[in-house]
């Protein structure tokens, strides 16, 4: 991408408030044009001064008054028009800054799971919030200010060569010599590559950092210092590094147009002297050589300005091709004619899938063929060894990921043609780790349903058994959640999370691994809000704890991507196969006692077994 299509990238986003912005170009320009009248006022005042330096009593008192008064009146309508300038900037950026957010959001609402997986938690953050947080300055201060720097130094070098073009000539060489080095600097390969290397070291910073804060628990417990968290202090080295390369890079280039543009003085000066001595209109010269100098160095400021938002640019358009990237990204494909299914059971039809793509070097398939039905109203229950694609299966039903091979209906309608809005009313999802946001427990439970009443959050809570506990909490429903308010136990927020599905109360639910973390009390209140939760729906239940899924109309044992055993509880255990192992397993597991011997722990599994 070429530097015209990435600024043009950034014109297009300003676009959406194109009149706003036209008008705060304009009064930019207009007070980068009322700032000159002042110099033009000086100029009059000093040739006035000379004229009558022999005799000052002769001197036009009214006339120096009157440019005085306009010299003031200008710089006072410059304010202004910057100001006005500014406001319309400010506004029309805050404005396609709150519209560039939610569109992004919503995106990455829409884009496959995949995309999440594959992007850092940090990487994202950073472009949603500081990415665009930049183009905010592009569009409030850079458009008026280049508008303004390109505008006062233009009208500045026209009105000097009409003056005098040896003395502008003075000035602009320099000027164009200190011009092409930042363009050379900043259009080179090596400075566009280590910008880029810059971006992706921040956000990789801001990922380990994110990511050593969220384990501090875990960094706590085993003594681990930032220093020693190997991903972090590369992440930051990496940063440093590249921050010195950058500056290593700039630093001749920026030190050099710095010093020329801050002193153009000195490249007027003996020039002026030298025509001087030449000169037999001398006082005319004078003048003219007096107004040079004096506006010779309000020249620098609005180059600087200049110089400070190229270099400002580069970043912007960086961050800007990170957003457009995250745009790029296909969502999830929607039917045409969107379908709604007119029963509820679940086909999987010889389905195949993998995380990669075929022809990548990392491709390897996580289902194989995988072909079931789940009956409306009853419990399909998915057992086996971890990572055998238990969570896989579950995942594809709510088109996380779309499957390579086979198709997955309800009712007989392809997930396809369905369309994810309706997919989602359709299907509810109790997830192993749940997820509150940073609201009220009312809020977070009238995600399942927005229209609801305050008294069906309430029924949906007791129903989940969770409303005694919410009602004990300092602000009751109204009890923020997480940083600045409550932290909620594992089990609690579990139940909170029930309480949402039951409200959404979706006529197929999917539970994955719902009672993983709970300690018995808290295991006893879920199993009581699941089973108000599944009444009536098609359950598809995930779970390591088989004695959870004994009642199972079916049991699919999953292994390595495939189905290797399928039946009730009992038609599993006749088969003598995986399933038999697993339960042996299971009930070893749940008489467990430190320090039991063998023959005592072989007596609790024919016990546990008798009362199977």
């Amino acid at each position: 991408m070429n530097a015209k299509s990435e600024v043009s990238g950034l014109l297009q986003i300003a676009g959406e408030k194109k009149g706003l912005l036209i008008a705060a170009c304009v009064f930019s320009v207009l007070s980068s044009v009322l700032q000159i009248a002042p110099f033009a006022a000086v100029y009059v005042i000093v040739e006035e001064l000379l004229k009558h330096a022999g005799d000052p009593a002769s001197m036009d008192k009214g006339l120096l008054l009157y440019w005085g008064v306009v010299a003031l009146t200008a710089l006072a309508a410059a304010l202004v028009a910057m100001y006005v300038s500014l406001m319309c900037s400010h506004i029309a950026a805050f404005d396609i800054l709150y519209r560039l957010r939610v569109r992004l959001a919503d995106h990455v609402a829409k884009v496959p799971m995949g995309y999440h997986t594959k992007t850092a938690t940090g990487e994202l953050k950073k472009i949603i919030e500081v990415s665009v947080e930049k183009i905010e300055k592009f569009i409030a201060h850079q458009l008026p200010d280049i508008v303004g720097a390109v505008t006062i130094p233009l009208l500045f070098v026209g009105g000097l060569i009409w003056l005098d073009w040896r003395l502008a000539l003075a000035l602009l060489v320099p000027i164009g010599f200190g011009f092409w080095l930042q363009a050379r600097m900043f259009g080179s390969e090596d400075g566009r590559k280590a910008y880029r290397e810059f971006q992706y070291a921040t956000e990789e910073m801001n990922a380990t950092g994110i990511e050593y804060v969220r384990g501090m628990p875990a960094v706590k417990a085993f003594g681990v210092k930032a220093d020693d968290f190997l991903t972090f202090r590369s992440a930051v080295t990496r940063y440093r590094d590249l921050s010195l390369r950058i500056t290593d890079l700039y630093k001749t280039s920026y030190s050099v147009f710095f010093v020329l543009i801050s002193s153009l003085f000195t490249f007027v000066a003996p020039i002026g002297v030298a025509l001087a001595s030449d000169r037999a209109d001398s006082r005319a010269f004078a003048v003219t050589f007096i107004l040079f100098l004096i506006v010779t160095p309000s020249l620098s400021a609005p180059l600087l300005k200049l110089m400070y938002a190229g270099g400002a640019m580069r970043e912007i358009v960086e961050g800007n091709k990170r957003i457009a990237a995250v745009l790029a990204e296909a969502p999830v494909e929607e039917p045409l004619r969107p379908l709604a299914p007119v029963s509820y059971e679940i086909s999987f039809e010889q389905v195949s899938f993998a995380y990669e793509s075929k022809d990548s070097k990392d491709y390897k398939p996580a289902l194989r063929g995988i072909d079931f039905v789940a009956k409306a109203g009853e419990m399909t229950a998915l057992v086996g060894p971890s990572g055998g694609g238990k969570s896989t299966i579950a995942n594809l039903l709510l088109r996380f990921w779309d499957v390579q091979e086979g198709v997955i209906k309800i009712g007989g309608v392809p997930i396809r043609d369905i369309g994810t809005e309706k997919l989602m009313q359709t299907v509810s999802f109790v997830f192993q780790d749940v997820h509150l946001f940073h609201d009220t427990i009312e809020t977070n439970i009238r995600m399942g349903n927005a229209g609801a009443t305050r008294e069906e959050v309430e029924a949906a809570a007791k129903a989940a058994c969770c409303h005694d506990f919410i009602e004990k909490l300092p602000d009751g429903y109204d009890t923020k959640i997480g940083e600045g308010g409550t932290y909620l136990s594992g089990g609690e927020m579990q139940r909170v999370a029930i309480a949402r599905a039951l409200l959404k109360n979706a006529p197929i639910l999917v539970l994955d691994e719902a009672t993983a973390y709970a300690d018995a009390e808290n295991e006893s209140n879920i199993r009581r809000g699941l089973a108000e939760l599944a009444k009536g729906k098609t359950v598809l239940i995930i779970a390591h704890r088989l004695s959870s899924v004994r009642s199972a109309e079916q049991i699919l044992v999953v292994k390595q991507g495939q189905i290797a055993e399928r039946g009730t509880h009992d038609e599993l255990r006749k088969l003598d196969g995986l399933y038999e192992q697993m339960w042996l397993a299971h009930t070893s597991a749940a008489s467990w006692r430190l320090g039991r011997t063998e023959a005592s722990l072989a007596a609790a599994v024919e016990r546990e077994e008798s009362r199977s």
